[in-house]
């Protein structure tokens, strides 16, 4: 199947201690770009989320919050580092003595530097917290998911469409294309009769004459990479999974083609049945870049 890269999950998860809140977005990306954003207290699970998400999406930029709301009856307490604080004092009286400075240091002042003090739960069960964190992380992934699929495959069948439209042009194009040269001897007779009056026209020289002409704008080279280009995409888009860049590249060599073919027809139906058919191309191109 074909998945978008935007979506958009949402799920809670509560429990007696309390409640996780997940939302997922996501938006089109060249890579997998995933934020996290929880609370501090949380930091220690972004390495799992990360790798529990890495598990459903391969491109886009995910933008994952997380939120957490602790009604449990742990109580908090006061941690006082020691060791710390002691490091702290030794160095307040060498630069004391280092510079000739009073050492003006009190407790309340020392107390105020990071991680002299710190408040710490009690009672905190890790395990229950990821656990629970889990649940509302994969109900979000899984509406996040569906959503992505569905979008996915209203992208499959208004591509196809486009494909389709796309292959009308070049189908005209490729019956269209002996007509010119036709045409194009037809005009190169009248001229040649209107130089020369009454004397005979010289077949040989006409015919290679209209030899060089058809193979400058002979484009049945580029007419079968076409269809083949677009029997490819057809198949891709079938066959499902992350085909995302493999869409993009594929449409750039339509494109290649679809240029080729305007650069060397100079036939006003053709060329401007070639001009529709690159517009075509960029409509498919913008499609593409929302596939995973």
């Amino acid at each position: 199947m074909i998945k978008s890269m935007t979506g958009f999950g949402r799920c809670e998860a509560g429990w007696d201690s309390g409640k996780f809140t997940v939302e997922i977005k996501a938006v089109n990306h060249r890579y997998l770009d995933i934020n996290v954003k929880m609370p501090k207290s949380l930091y220690f699970f972004e390495y799992a989320v990360r790798n529990e998400l890495k598990n459903y999406i391969s491109r886009g930029k995910v933008d994952v919050y997380v939120t957490y709301e602790d009604i449990s009856e742990k109580t908090s307490h006061v941690h006082y580092n020691k060791e710390l604080a002691a490091e702290y004092l030794k160095y307040f009286r060498q630069m004391s003595e280092d510079f000739s400075l009073d050492n003006d240091m009190s407790v309340s002042r020392l107390a105020r530097f990071q991680e002299v003090f710190t408040m710490e739960d009690s009672g905190t069960d890790e395990e229950e917290l990821w656990n629970e964190l889990r649940k509302a992380l994969n109900g979000a992934v899984k509406m996040f998911v569906d959503a992505r699929i569905e979008e996915g495959e209203h992208l499959k069948l208004d591509l196809v469409e486009k494909l389709d439209g796309m292959l009308e042009k070049i189908d005209f194009i490729a019956e269209r294309s002996p007509q010119i040269v036709t045409d194009y001897r037809g005009k190169l007779e009248e001229r040649v009769r209107e130089l020369l009056t009454d004397a005979a026209v010289d077949e040989g020289r006409l015919l290679t004459e209209v030899i060089v002409f058809a193979d400058k704008v002979c484009v049945d080279e580029e007419i079968v990479r076409l269809r083949s280009h677009i029997e490819t995409t057809k198949n891709t888009l079938s066959e499902g999974g992350a085909v995302g860049r493999k869409l993009d590249f594929i449409a750039q060599e339509l494109n290649r083609e679809a240029n080729t073919i305007l650069s060397k027809i100079s036939d006003l139906e053709c060329s401007n049945c070639a001009i529709d058919l690159k517009t075509d191309i960029e409509k498919v191109r913008e499609q593409i870049q929302n596939i995973e």
